[in-house]
């Protein structure tokens, strides 16, 4: 079986630029826990700025996801339903 290499890019799940949640899903984590506790991490140190620039460099290194056949997405082919709405059939 061949082992494809994981690569560390941007999630498609954004908030703000998506880097939280690309580290999130790089490692497997949950999203949210991950956005809080990095969020508690650029503030809690008593130096925002510091944290707010080393976040924006992370945003313009780290890559974009690829939109299309991303794998993990939830989203259908359809984009007439909104997320969580059921589709009729």
């Amino acid at each position: 079986m061949a082992k494809t290499k994981k690569e560390l890019t941007k999630s498609n799940d954004k908030v703000v630029s998506g880097v939280f949640g690309g580290v999130a899903e790089y490692f497997g984590w949950d999203k949210a826990i991950t956005r809080i506790i990095g969020a508690i991490l650029i503030i809690f140190p008593g130096n925002i700025v510091l944290g707010l620039l080393i976040y924006f460099i992370a945003a313009l290194v780290i890559p974009d996801a690829p939109s299309n056949g991303r794998k993990g997405s939830h989203h259908s082919e359809d984009d007439s339903v909104i997320e969580g709405e059921f589709k009729e059939k």
